[in-house]
């Protein structure tokens, strides 16, 4: 499992239920936050940071349809999983349609339950690369940039999106690749059928065709019930599917066959499915090179780059660097109650000049870190983390006299000023997050996006243990 543990909500009103949930989660490495109803889900939803929710479809005070509704408001890419009875498999479907990721029958099996739940798991931390934006007059579809290069990809969306077309959406992770399938999804004649969502990364390959596909019952061992596709699910509207460099060679013969055809069997059927589905994929891949190198179907690849729109890093927008740092200033002051009004020149340099190879969400890494350990009414660089005052070029915006004394360059030479300077300033961040947290390890290790195993190292060397 990951060094940082997944947060996982489980809301349910039968006490014993949430209570062997909670073992079990608990017993593979989660961590476990209980609700006994929806509104209570809500409020644990406002109040602490989760990844992927588990919940009953019938709940008193607010249902589990109520709160997938409202979880699709505030966090669209966060994973729910419906748990429902055998009864309601009609109800779970629809559940599906409207944005649920999977759901699992009473009585669980826990095989079935663990698969799902790691699936869960995994397409969380992989959405966790993309971020959702409000309008703003700073972009267009919801999506912040003005820089030119931003500039064509919305005309290329306004065209698009109203078409039937097939869309290859490109680009390094992090560059929001999920906002523009979003975009074309919202503004085309669909908008009002099912989106369906699915990061093929997260699927074992064992798995991805019934999970595209569907598959009857008793077509494995674990399958009791039949259960719907993907395809299925966004019949009439439109399938996304991220990460599709990721498949089989196998995989991508019936991936073909289904998108040229419009058809295909469930795993374990006879019955010949039809389908209408406008796809869009995504991919941080160079499909080109892996067909070059046959690791990708030539067919399959011109079949997918009818459209194709490439993301440009972020350090190739970089016009659009000061929006998105202040739109994420915006937004981590009203999560952590500060009222921080910008950055200085000197820390806006250091975010221009920065590489950003983890693109738009490692800037928004880096302004929630800035806004929580700043207690000033402006970030300057003494906030920002020290990887990023690592060059020449900022030592002297960064570096003051009292965090590192007088430098002298014959004295060490460059390199020791720098490490001795970046040494000094991981310790006060470290200080910072354990005060913070009252010293609770776990909290200031999230908090500070590095693993508790790595987080204690740091305290062993800086002496901050107790």
């Amino acid at each position: 499992m990951q060094d940082e543990k997944i947060q996982i909500l489980v809301s349910d009103d039968e006490p014993n239920l949430r209570k062997m949930l909670k073992a079990q989660l608990e017993r593979w490495g989660y961590d476990v936050h209980l609700a006994e109803n929806g509104l209570k889900a809500v409020e644990i939803l406002e109040n602490d940071h989760i990844d992927l929710v588990i919940t009953d479809l019938r709940m008193p005070e607010m249902n589990g349809m109520e709160l997938l509704s409202y979880i699709q408001k505030i966090e669209t890419s966060m994973p729910v999983i419906m748990i429902t009875a055998h009864g309601t498999v009609d109800t779970a479907v629809e559940a599906l349609k409207q944005g649920a990721f999977d759901y699992i029958t009473k009585p669980y099996d826990r095989s079935s339950l663990k698969e799902t739940v790691e699936k869960a798991a995994k397409t969380a931390l992989l959405s966790r690369q993309e971020s959702e934006f409000e309008n703003s007059e700073n972009g267009r579809f919801k999506i912040i940039g003005k820089s030119v290069s931003m500039q064509s990809i919305y005309d290329m969306v306004e065209r698009v999106a109203p078409t039937p077309s097939t869309v290859l959406i490109t680009g390094s992770s992090g560059t929001g690749k999920e906002l523009i399938a979003r975009a074309l999804f919202d503004n085309s004649d669909r908008k009002d059928k099912p989106y369906i969502r699915v990061n093929c990364a997260a699927i074992p390959p064992t798995l991805i065709e019934s999970e595209l596909f569907g598959y009857e019952k008793g077509a494995f061992t674990g399958a009791e019930t039949s259960k719907p596709g993907r395809f299925e699910l966004a019949h009439e509207g439109t399938l996304f599917l991220d990460e599709i460099g990721s498949i089989t060679m196998e995989m991508q013969v019936k991936l073909l066959r289904a998108i040229q055809e419009e058809e295909f069997e469930r795993v374990g059927g006879v019955t010949t499915t039809t389908v209408n589905v406008r796809l869009i994929t995504a991919t941080n891949s160079d499909l080109k090179q892996m067909v070059a190198d046959g690791t990708f179907r030539e067919d399959l690849f011109y079949r997918l780059n009818v459209v194709h729109i490439n993301l440009p890093p972020l350090k190739d927008r970089v016009d659009d660097i000061p929006l998105l740092a202040k739109h994420f200033l915006e937004k981590y002051n009203k999560r952590l109650g500060k009222s921080i009004k910008g950055f200085t020149k000197e820390a806006t340099k250091i975010l221009l000049n920065h590489n950003w190879p983890g693109n738009i969400r490692e800037l928004e890494n880096i302004v929630e870190r800035c806004t929580l350990f700043c207690d000033e009414d402006i970030i300057n660089p003494s906030h920002m983390p020290g990887e990023m005052l690592q060059t020449a070029e900022n030592i002297n915006l960064s570096i003051s006299e009292e965090q590192t004394g007088e430098l002298d360059i014959k004295n060490g030479g460059l390199k020791v000023q720098v490490k001795a300077a970046t040494q000094n300033i991981e310790k006060q961040l470290i200080m910072k997050a354990l005060d913070q947290t009252d010293r609770n390890v776990t909290r200031a290790a999230r908090i500070l996006k590095i693993s508790r195993k790595s987080l204690q190292t740091k305290m062993k060397e800086f002496s901050l243990r107790d």
